[in-house]
């Protein structure tokens, strides 16, 4: 079945192209529109960890929604309140009447929504797609390729319109995406029926539980908490980069972030390549290690070109980890229980965020960016040392199996 001679398909695709563009620039606009109405790092932190600490309350309760109501209803509503949420920041904002405490409150509700939008996204495809693995692979691929293209053109269409209307205008943008995507999957998108949970397997925690009593997927999820408690410090990092050495420029931020973008589209390819013919767990243990390297070169000020360049080496070791972690996750866990055991996955792994965004955000307060650059990737770096060593300690039972599964 091809994609483009499928009408649902088409829709799903469409909304998502948009949704992420939205999404994309919003994560470039938020921060910046903190950051230059307030002039404080660490109310940047908080900001964003408002948004990241729905999905550690909620995350894990998230699966139970999306098994009971279906990818596709989880989406809507997931899309329907997160529409309008957005479009009060910039109205509060355009009438003077944004404090401080509304920001926090009004991301906080957005994340909320996050989570399950997320893990729907993907979940989806088996509806629309059917239960054939190579529709399904194929949707997924269309869907892998679409994120990356909108990790490159949300950054810079955020830069464009911040130079030129301000940063409260993207958001109204993003606002306008979720609507647009809504309308899309309302309309257009059919989807068939979802798997049903078998007796043993129901229950809010039992996701959890799989995932925590796996001798591979347990331990190195919570490794991964640790990175992203890390991790999150490179997005406020970038922002400061910007504010400090580029004069806060609109422009300039839209293009550093989308080095990500750059950067990881390139490691897409690879990956794509790589995948079948190295051990999952030797390439995410290889490709874990070398991506914090290219940061500690962020820490002299450089042309914003360069900085861009050394962003978009850090971006291209995340597929090469993303991939093989993700084809782990998928084979080692059954069909029917993975709605549950996917939020479960991004709940243990982010619930550090939040806290790592504010650690992030009082640390440039009180560090020039230089001794910033060097402090976070090296504990990066110990970090996914530790990550490293949880893949390969379970490389010699698992990889092989793992390797053929997902070619």
């Amino acid at each position: 079945m091809g994609v483009l001679r499928n009408r649902s398909l088409i829709g799903l695709v469409t909304a998502e192209l948009v949704s992420l563009t939205g999404s994309s620039m919003t994560f470039v606009a938020l921060p910046f529109f903190v950051l230059i109405t307030t002039g404080s790092t660490a109310k940047m932190g908080w900001a964003l960890a408002a948004e990241m600490l729905p999905i550690a309350i909620f995350g894990i309760p998230a699966g139970t929604v999306i098994a009971k109501l279906g990818a596709k209803k989880t989406m809507l509503i997931s899309d329907a309140a997160r529409g309008p949420l957005l479009l009060v920041i910039p109205i509060l904002h355009h009438y003077g009447d944004l404090s401080f405490a509304a920001l926090l409150g009004t991301t906080f509700a957005i994340g909320i929504f996050a989570a399950p939008y997320f893990a729907s996204s993907r979940l989806i495809v088996p509806e629309v797609a059917g239960e054939d693995e190579q529709a399904v692979a194929s949707v997924n691929a269309v869907l892998s390729g679409a994120n990356q293209l909108t990790q490159l053109a949300g950054p810079v269409l955020a830069g464009v319109i911040i130079g030129l209307f301000g940063a409260s205008t993207v958001l109204v943008v993003d606002g306008c995406s979720y609507i647009f995507s809504f309308l899309v999957i309302l309309t257009v998108v059919r989807a068939g029926k979802r798997v049903e949970a078998a007796a043993q397997q129901k229950g809010v925690f039992s996701g959890l539980k799989f995932l925590l009593g796996d001798s591979l997927l347990g331990p190195m999820v919570i490794a991964a908490c640790a990175i992203n408690f890390v991790a999150q410090g490179i997005a406020l990092g970038v922002q400061a980069i910007d504010y400090f050495r580029y004069n806060a420029s609109g422009h300039v931020v839209g293009i550093l972030f989308a080095g990500f973008g750059i950067g990881a589209l390139a490691g897409a390819i690879v990956a794509q390549q790589l995948t079948q013919k190295v051990p999952l767990l030797k390439l995410a243990a290889v490709a874990i290690v070398a991506m914090p390297l290219p940061l500690f070169l962020l820490s002299p000020t450089t042309p914003w070109p360069a900085a861009t360049i050394i962003i978009a080496g850090f971006a291209f070791f995340t597929p090469l980890v993303n991939a093989p972690v993700i084809g782990i996750l998928t084979v080692r866990t059954p069909a029917e229980l993975r709605p549950k055991v996917m939020t479960a996955v991004m709940t243990v792994a982010t619930m550090a965020g939040p806290f790592g965004f504010i650690a992030a955000g009082y640390l440039l307060r009180h560090v020039s960016l230089g001794s910033f650059f060097i402090g976070l990737p090296a504990l990066l770096m110990l970090a996914s040392l530790a990550f490293a060593g949880v893949l390969l300690r379970n490389q010699r039972g698992d990889a092989g199996d793992l390797a053929v599964a997902s070619g």
